[in-house]
C-alpha cells in the first residue's frame, strides 16, 4: 500500500509539498494511507478556494501558466479609491496588542465588505488592494455606459461611508472617510513574471491620471477627469474640482441610485463531489488540483503562500502588528511609455517591465524580503518590498539597505530599450522607512480579499519615495540609526511630509562602508 501511494504521488510530490500545511505533510508521506489522501485533497480545494479571491476575477476565470506573458489592449472606466483616518485608528487599536488587532480587522473587512459588495454589483472587477486603497476596473458592456457604472458605485461607496463616520474606542472618537478617483480610457492589462512569482499588472497613461483623480478629489465626494465626465453628459449634475477635475452632485434619490446595475456574478467555486476515493483516483484529483493551484499560487510571494497554506484550516492568517521595514520604489519611463509603443514595440516594453520585475524579486528573496506587489503611483509604477515579515530578523533594515541599493543598480543597468525610434531612460525613486505596521488578511472574509500590510511606516516609505529625486534612495532616521555603521548616508535634516504633524529627520542613502 505504501510503496502503491508513493508511487502514484511521485510525479507530483515535489510540486505537492510547497502546497501543504506542515502537519499535513508529516502525516501524508511517511505513511499515506486513503485517510491522508482525502485530507490532501480536501485541502487542496481549500486551498484552490482561498487562492481564487486572493486574485482579480480576469486572473482567477482564465489563469495563464506560470512563466507565460501575456498582455491585451482594454478600454474601460479604472476606479482609485483611499481611505482617510485609518492611520490614527490603527495606532489606537495597536496599544491593546493581539485583541487591538483583532478589533480592527473586525471593523476594516466590515468596511471592505460592503464596498467590494457594491463594486461587484456594480459590475467592476476588484483588482488589487493596496493598503486601505483600492484600485477596480469597470469593462465595457453592451448593454451599460461603463462610466455610469462606475459613478453609481461611487456614489453608493460615499453613501455606505456614513457608518464609519463616528467610531467609538478606548482611545477616543474617530472618522474614516474615502476619496474616490475615475477616469476612463485604453490601458495595457499585462500577466508578467517567472514561473515563481507572477503579477497581473495595468499599463499606459490612463492609470496614472485615474490614480491622479483620486489624488484631487475630497473626502465624501466621487472626482471624475474630464474624459470621464464627457461620457456621461446628462446623465449626473457636476460641480467644479481643480482645474481639469469635477465632482459628482450626489442628489440622487434611494429608489433611483438603487443597490446594483448588475447581478454579480459569484466568485464561489462549484462544489465537485468526489465518488471514487480509491487510491489510484485520490491521486489523480490530487495532481488535477496542483494543476490547478499553481497558476494561482505563482501570483503570491512565497512567504505568503505559506501563511495562507497554514491557515487553511481556519480559512484566515492571524492579524498583528509587527515591527517591520517597508521599501517602496517608484519604476519611472516604462509603464507609461507603453502608449508610444508600436505593435511590435508593446512586447518589448512588457518583457522589459516583466524582466526589471524578475530581478528585483531576486534581490529582495535573496536579502530575506518579500516583494509585496507592483502597484501604480501618480508618475508610474511602484513596489513594495517588505522586510521583518513574516519572518523577522534582527537586522532587518540593513537588509532592506542594501536591497535598495542593489534595486537601484538593476535600474542603472537595464538594457536599452526603445519606443519610436526614442530610447526609454528608466529611472527609480526610493523610499524606507521603520515600524509597526496592521498585518492581516483583509477584504471580503468569504470572497475577494489579500494579505495586506497598512499603517504610517507604509505612508512615510511612499512619501519619501515621492520626495526623492530620481535615482535617489530617502530614508528616516529611525532607519538611519540602525543602518549608520554599514551605510553611508547623508543627512537633509528635518522635512514636512504631508500627514505628518511635525518635520522629520530625512537621511540619503549614498552607498556601503
Amino acid at each position: 500500500m505504501v510503496n502503491s501511494t508513493f508511487s502514484v504521488l511521485s510525479p507530483v510530490e515535489a510540486r505537492l509539498r510547497p502546497l501543504l500545511p506542515s502537519e499535513l505533510s508529516e502525516a501524508l508521506w511517511p505513511e499515506p494511507n486513503r485517510s491522508t489522501l482525502t485530507r490532501t485533497y480536501e485541502h487542496l480545494r481549500t486551498l484552490r478556494r482561498m487562492l481564487h479571491d486572493y486574485v482579480p476575477r480576469q486572473v482567477s476565470e482564465r489563469p495563464p501558466q506560470p512563466g507565460q506573458i501575456r498582455y491585451e489592449w482594454q478600454e474601460g472606466t479604472l476606479m482609485f479609491t483611499d481611505l482617510a483616518g485609518f492611520t490614527r485608528l490603527t495606532e489606537a487599536h495597536a496599544v491593546r496588542g493581539r485583541s487591538g488587532a483583532e478589533a480592527l480587522l473586525k471593523m476594516l473587512n466590515a468596511y471592505f465588505a460592503g464596498i467590494i459588495e457594491i463594486i461587484s454589483k456594480a459590475g467592476g472587477d476588484l483588482l488589487e488592494f493596496t493598503g486601505d486603497a483600492l484600485l477596480v476596473q469597470f469593462p465595457p458592456s453592451p448593454k451599460l455606459n461603463h462610466t455610469v457604472q462606475a459613478i453609481r458605485a461611487g456614489l453608493r461607496m460615499q453613501r455606505a461611508m456614513q457608518r464609519f463616520a463616528q467610531i467609538d474606542t478606548d482611545q477616543g472618537t474617530y472618522s474614516l472617510q474615502m476619496r474616490v478617483g475615475l477616469h476612463c480610457g485604453r490601458f495595457l492589462t499585462a500577466d508578467i513574471g517567472t514561473a515563481m512569482r507572477m503579477e497581473h499588472i495595468l499599463m499606459g497613461s490612463a492609470v496614472q491620471i485615474a490614480k491622479q483623480a483620486e489624488g484631487s478629489g475630497a473626502v465624501g465626494k466621487v472626482c471624475l477627469t474630464r474624459a470621464a465626465q464627457q461620457r456621461v453628459e446628462g446623465e449626473f449634475r457636476f460641480v467644479s474640482g481643480k482645474p481639469g477635475y469635477s465632482f459628482v452632485v450626489d442628489d440622487l434619490s434611494d429608489e433611483y441610485l438603487g443597490e446594483y446595475d448588475i447581478v454579480p456574478p459569484t466568485r464561489r467555486m462549484a462544489a465537485n463531489v468526489l465518488w471514487d476515493r480509491s487510491i489510484e483516483s485520490l491521486a489523480e484529483e490530487i495532481t488535477k488540483e496542483v494543476n490547478h493551484i499553481e497558476p494561482l499560487a505563482s501570483y503570491l510571494p512565497a512567504s505568503t503562500l505559506h501563511l495562507v497554506v497554514e491557515s487553511t484550516t481556519q480559512r484566515q492568517i492571524p492579524p498583528d502588528f509587527p515591527s517591520i521595514t517597508v521599501v517602496f520604489v517608484n519604476l519611472l519611463g516604462l509603464a507609461e511609455m507603453v502608449d508610444q509603443a508600436s505593435v511590435g514595440e508593446e512586447r518589448e516594453v512588457v518583457s522589459s517591465f516583466s524582466q526589471v520585475t524578475a530581478l528585483m524579486n531576486t534581490a529582495v528573496e535573496k536579502r530575506g524580503g518579500v516583494l509585496k506587489k507592483v502597484t501604480y503611483h501618480l508618475t508610474g509604477s511602484d513596489l513594495m518590498l517588505l522586510f521583518g515579515i513574516p519572518e523577522p530578523h534582527e537586522d532587518d533594515s540593513l537588509r532592506a539597505a542594501d536591497t535598495a541599493l542593489a534595486v537601484q543598480e538593476i535600474v542603472n543597468n537595464l538594457p536599452p530599450i526603445s519606443v519610436g525610434g526614442k530610447p526609454i531612460k528608466v529611472d527609480c525613486q526610493i523610499g524606507i522607512a521603520r515600524g509597526a505596521v496592521f498585518a492581516a488578511e483583509v477584504g471580503e472574509p468569504h470572497g475577494r480579499r489579500e494579505f495586506n500590510i497598512l499603517g504610517d511606516p507604509v505612508n512615510t516609505a511612499a512619501r519619501l519615495m515621492n520626495l526623492a529625486r530620481y535615482n535617489q534612495i530617502l530614508l528616516t532616521g529611525g532607519v538611519y540609526n540602525e543602518i549608520a555603521h554599514h551605510f553611508e548616508c547623508e543627512s537633509f535634516g528635518a522635512v514636512s511630509l504631508r500627514g505628518k504633524m511635525i518635520p522629520i529627520q530625512v537621511f540619503g542613502l549614498r552607498g556601503k562602508r
